[in-house]
C-alpha cells in the first residue's frame, strides 16, 4: 500500500469512529503498520500527536453539537468520551477558551480544528545524505525498556533513559563493549504482531557471537535486512528529528522503498552529542516499493 494512503485510511478510520472507543491497534491496522509507529509517523508528518489530534476532532465536533442542538453538556460529554461533565468541561475550557454552557449561548466564539487530509506537496529540494546497504545478520548487546505507546510520552521517557544510561555509565560500557568502538545504538522495535501498550527500546552496542554478556543486559541477533542508512550532521536530538521528518515526508513518498515496520536504529559515535559537526545515522529497514 501506498505510505501516504495507509496513513489517509487510519485517518478516515478515526473520524468514522470519534463518537465511539479508538482502539489504536485497529486503526493501525488500517494504515498496515504497529501502533507505535503510526504515531511516530503520524507526529512527525502533522506536528502533532495522534492523541490530540483526536482530542482537538471531538472537542471541536462538540462545540458545534452545542451550538446547534439542545442536547445535555452531560450527555455530549458522554458522547465523545469523557467519563464526567467536569473533565469535560476542563477540556472544552482549554481548546475553546469558554465553557460548555458559554458555547450555548448566542454570539458565542469557538475554536475550529478541521478534518486532516494527507496530500502530498513537493517541498523537497532538501540535500538529502543516504545509501541502500544490504546488511548480514549481526549480534547486540542490549539493555531494553518498555517505553509508553503515545508519541509525545515516548520522547520524554526515551530521553529520560538516556540521562539514566548516562549516569549509570551503561553508555561508557557499551562504547567499550562494542565490537565498533566509535558507535552504540539507540533501537526501537516494533509491537507489529503485538496489542500493547507499550513498545521495547534499548541502547545497544555491536558485538561478537561468543561476547560474554553482562548482568542486565540481552544479547540479539538482528537479521538481514536492506537498510536505508542516513547521515545527520548537528547536534542532538534536532539533527535527528529534522532528518526523520525528511525521511517520512519525502523518502519514503518519491523514493522506490518503503519500511518494513520491524524497528529502526538510531547511531551514535564518540564525542559532544551537542556539538555543531556531531555526526549521527539512522538506519531503517526497507523493501523495494511494490
Amino acid at each position: 500500500m501506498d505510505w501516504l494512503t495507509g496513513i489517509q485510511n487510519a485517518v478516515n478510520y478515526i473520524e468514522d469512529h470519534l463518537t465511539e472507543e479508538i482502539d489504536l491497534a485497529k486503526v493501525a491496522s488500517e494504515a498496515y503498520c504497529s501502533s507505535h509507529y503510526l504515531q511516530r509517523i503520524f507526529s512527525i508528518l502533522c506536528g502533532i500527536t495522534l492523541g490530540e489530534y483526536i482530542r482537538n476532532r471531538r472537542l471541536t465536533l462538540a462545540g458545534d453539537e452545542l451550538k446547534v442542538s439542545d442536547s445535555k453538556i452531560i450527555d455530549i460529554a458522554f458522547k465523545y468520551g469523557y467519563e464526567s461533565p467536569e473533565s469535560f468541561s476542563r477540556a472544552f475550557s482549554k481548546f475553546h477558551g469558554i465553557t460548555p454552557s458559554e458555547a450555548k449561548k448566542d454570539g458565542s466564539k469557538l475554536n475550529f480544528f478541521s478534518r486532516l487530509s494527507i496530500k502530498l506537496s513537493l517541498i523537497g529540494g532538501n540535500l538529502m545524505g543516504y545509501k541502500i546497504v544490504d546488511k548480514d545478520e549481526f549480534y547486540i548487546i542490549e539493555k531494553p525498556e518498555p517505553q509508553p505507546m503515545d508519541d509525545e510520552e515516548s520522547q520524554k521517557s526515551i530521553y529520560e533513559y538516556w540521562e539514566r544510561s548516562e549516569e549509570e555509565k551503561t553508555v561508557d560500557m557499551l562504547f567499550d563493549l562494542s565490537g565498533d568502538k566509535d558507535k552504540i545504538f539507540g533501537i526501537c522495535y516494533s509491537n507489529l504482531y503485538k496489542n500493547s501498550d507499550t513498545f521495547d527500546y534499548s541502547i545497544a552496542a555491536k558485538c561478537e557471537k561468543n561476547t560474554p554478556v553482562p548482568n542486565g543486559f540481552k544479547k540479539r541477533i538482528i537479521p538481514a535486512r536492506t537498510w536505508a542508512v542516513f547521515e545527520c550532521k548537528g547536534p542532538i536530538p534536532d539533527a535527528m528529528q529534522n532528518m526523520w521528518k525528511v525521511i517520512v515526508s519525502e523518502f519514503f513518498t518519491t523514493s522506490g522503498y518503503q519500511p518494513t515496520y520491524e524497528m529502526d536504529i538510531e547511531v551514535y559515535t564518540r564525542g559532544k552529542r551537542t556539538d555543531a559537526d556531531y555526526i549521527s545515522e539512522i538506519w531503517v529497514p526497507v523493501n523495494k516499493r511494490r
